[in-house]
């Protein structure tokens, strides 16, 4: 472990921090504590579009309706230390793992992920819902549940 809190530490990753990776956030840290794990879990994005902003209004809303709290998660961009930070790096989509390899200039990469790797079934991206309505967020929600579950599987071994 290389945080400084020496806890097992993942970061979820998507394109502006902004709907997928805070969602995984928010989704990870319930399941998580209900889990009994004591773990440093963090989001960004790969780029900064939404610095220092809340997460979508429609994320947090359905992530709500199903019981998960977004409070006080802010927007931020990923940063070179992150690689040395966290043991899991879990990028949402193809051009994140893409960006996040570019990004870590050959540091840790073998921290990074695909987050749907850890979930049961063929899919492979957790799809951008931002430019969509609330099935996309209902979906990416579903995928982000079976993600968590499966990646807390893979803790637990």
């Amino acid at each position: 472990m290389s945080n400084k809190a020496n806890k097992p530490s993942v970061l979820f990753v998507c394109l502006g921090n902004i709907c997928r990776s805070p969602t995984a956030e928010a989704v990870f840290r319930h399941k998580a504590k209900l889990a009994g794990l004591d773990m440093v879990i963090d989001s960004a994005g790969t780029h900064g579009y939404h610095i220092g902003k809340a997460p979508d209004k429609r994320s947090i809303a359905t992530g709500e309706e199903r019981g998960y709290s977004f409070k006080g998660l802010k927007c931020r961009r990923v940063e070179a230390s992150d690689f040395e930070q966290y043991d899991y790096i879990m990028a949402m989509d193809e051009s994140n793992y893409e960006n996040l390899m570019e990004i870590s200039n050959g540091v840790n990469q073998d921290r990074i992920h695909y987050f749907l790797d850890f979930a049961p079934g063929d899919d492979k991206e957790v799809p951008d819902p931002y430019y969509g309505g609330k099935k996309g967020f209902e979906l990416v929600l579903d995928l982000i549940e079976k993600a968590s579950d499966g990646f807390i599987a893979h803790l637990r071994k």
